[in-house]
């Protein structure tokens, strides 16, 4: 599973990074960086859960909204402190169970690490697809960012 998993943060990476440059050509760039932004904030704020490092009520899911420039440093920040965290992590321990407060109710939850990860995984899968929705209505192409492209052999 720590294999899998993994390769899900490598390939969520590789996609994430290729939607950058074209953000960068939009007319309107402003709601695609807060997509953006959003994905780095809630890695951010579940990484939290898991170090406990500040008060889970002080990170928010939206903000901060970062600057364009900003954008490829907070990703990579993120994503890479993911990839050290699960490979550092037996494949029991990727089983365990992650406790958290939810704010809406102040009620105790948890999930499994392994579970948490593939959840932010295919969240990102769908605000990169409304990114690439944006892109479109603004007559910009969106990239491939198919999981397919990653694991095509040539002959």
């Amino acid at each position: 599973m720590k294999t899998h998993l993994v390769d899900s943060l490598k390939y969520n990476d590789w996609a994430n990074q290729k939607l950058l440059p074209v953000i960068k050509q939009l007319p309107d760039k402003e709601g695609s960086i807060k997509l953006f932004s959003h994905l780095i904030n809630a890695q951010d704020k579940w990484y939290n859960r898991i170090t406990k490092q500040q008060d889970d009520t002080a990170l928010a899911w939206s903000t901060p909204v970062f600057l364009l420039e900003e954008l490829e440093e907070h990703w990579k920040n993120s994503i890479s402190i993911w990839i050290d965290l699960i490979t550092s992590k037996t494949e029991a321990e990727l089983q365990e169970i992650v406790v958290f407060i939810r704010a809406s109710d102040s009620k105790q939850m948890g999930i499994k690490l392994v579970d948490l990860v593939l959840q932010f995984n295919y969240h990102s899968i769908h605000h990169r697809a409304q990114i690439n929705k944006l892109m479109s209505q603004q007559g910009v192409t969106p990239p491939a960012t198919d999981y397919i492209y990653t694991k095509l052999i040539e002959f």
